[in-house]
């Protein structure tokens, strides 16, 4: 508020006073139009578009092959390919020639280095004997062939890793579904007898263990909600997906019977294992270092050839063409040293050979007896002891609305039901996971 004492200013005040209202009106007045053109572009601008992850539907194979492409330890393991080709490019490389250009003068006498010098030019190329050329591209290609066979073990390997992840979610997916199904039904008979207990047909008691039942299945509900996320992220992380994409899986965890031929999975197995060619491969390179060590107990050989021009008082012959041969006399060394070395190579390599002979043939004994207990296991619950325990549940619930059961009874054939049920997801996994342990080890899929 402005006050004024002076009578004498009361004029020059009530302006200033004016002058203060006009300036609060139009304040006003800007806000309040400002405020209309806000609301009329929020009025006239589109509504936000919410936010939804992108869809990743995938089946098995899909999955498999999405994983080829975009795995990055299968693209660290293709360097070490384009690594060896690398090394058997060198080993094709011939040695490059020495070019060499020296000057002679002499300046006894009151000679000078234009009159008695002489300029020579000579060019020097060493040639390699005993074949040694050709083991080296030996040894090169089968280290080619050995950098390949470990990356198709690493494809195999990672391979089971994959199916494991994929099947996991599936499971976690079949926990969920069966935990949602066991807690709506235990939701409805809680309403039920809620509806009793306030009617004083049944115990408070009673009424609290079914309460505690819906709880106790709520809980396996987020716990299998919470499995069911860590398996998709280790999912997404082996087939490079972002986290923000969501995965949903078409392959179904149904029930396959397999009975292969142990006797023919044995030797597949030992035929097509990469990592059984790795150490042939291994054992086959070594061997060629050998040879290429023995070879080098003969020595090279290097051959030169060149001009030489004098000066005006050099010999009569001021031009002169060069020829030489170098030949280093084997006398102390005969790279007796390096033929150890290379011997002991190849039994290294050989023992590496038989240990993973061995470990292949013991793999695949383990994974066929795993697929056996658990093919049992999986057809003793599909001859009716799953059906059992869904149809005891069923009739002893629809005793207990009637009378004829405790609550007792009912709380244990739904622990018994879930039980036997989740029991059998556990063995279908199982059997599942030893099916794809076995081609794991055989080292390709087996149909039948």
């Amino acid at each position: 508020m402005l006050h004024c004492r002076d009578r004498r200013r009361v004029g020059p005040c009530l302006s200033a006073l004016v002058r203060r209202a006009c300036l609060a009106i139009s304040l006003l007045a800007f806000l309040a139009i400002g405020g209309g053109i806000a609301q009329a572009a929020e009025s006239t601008s589109p509504p936000p578009v919410p936010f939804s992850p992108p869809v990743v539907r995938l089946n098995l194979s899909e999955a498999m092959a999405l994983f080829l492409k975009q795995n990055l330890d299968l693209l660290i393991a293709k360097y070490g390919i384009e690594s060896s080709k690398g090394q058997q490019i060198t080993a094709r490389l011939f040695p490059n020639p020495v070019a060499q250009l020296g000057n002679v003068a002499s300046f006894t006498q009151g000679n000078t280095l234009a009159k008695t010098g002489a300029l020579t030019m000579q060019v020097q190329q060493l040639f390699e004997l005993a074949g040694k050329r050709g083991y080296r591209i030996e040894s090169a290609g089968f280290g080619v062939q050995s950098a390949e066979a470990d990356f198709e073990d690493a494809v195999r390997q990672l391979g089971f890793t994959i199916k494991d992840a994929y099947y996991r979610v599936l499971v976690a997916q079949r926990r969920l579904s069966l935990a949602e199904e066991n807690r709506d039904r235990f939701a409805r008979i809680l309403d039920v007898n809620t509806i009793r207990f306030k009617k004083g047909y049944i115990a408070e008691v009673d009424l609290i263990r079914i309460r505690l039942q819906v709880v106790d299945f709520q809980a396996q509900v987020i716990e299998a909600i919470q499995e069911g996320e860590s398996a998709r992220a280790d999912l997404r992380q082996l087939l490079r997906l972002s986290p923000a994409s969501k995965l949903e899986l078409t392959t179904e965890m149904d029930y396959r019977r397999v009975d292969p031929d142990m006797g023919r999975l044995r030797s597949v197995a030992l035929d097509v294992r990469p990592d059984i060619k790795s150490r042939r491969a291994a054992l086959s390179q070594r061997e060629a270092d050998l040879k290429l060590a023995k070879a080098f107990r003969v020595p090279d050989v290097t051959i030169g050839a060149g001009y030489s021009v004098q000066g005006s008082r050099g010999p009569d012959n001021q031009q002169m063409g060069i020829l030489n041969l170098g030949v280093p006399l084997p006398l102390f060394n005969r790279n007796q040293g390096g033929i150890v070395q290379a011997e002991v190579g190849v039994q290294s390599a050989q023992a590496e050979l038989d240990r993973t002979v061995n470990q292949v043939e013991n793999q695949v004994d383990v994974a066929y007896q795993n697929l056996l207990q658990s093919r049992r296991l999986v057809e003793a619950y599909l001859a009716g002891v799953l059906e059992d325990a869904r149809s005891t549940f069923t009739i002893v619930e629809r005793a207990y609305e009637r009378g004829g059961a405790t609550i007792l009874d009912l709380l244990d054939a739904a622990r018994t039901s879930r039980t036997i049920q989740q029991n059998f997801i556990e063995a279908l996994f199982s059997y599942q996971r030893n099916l794809f342990q076995l081609e794991s080890s055989v080292g390709q899929e087996i149909s039948s």
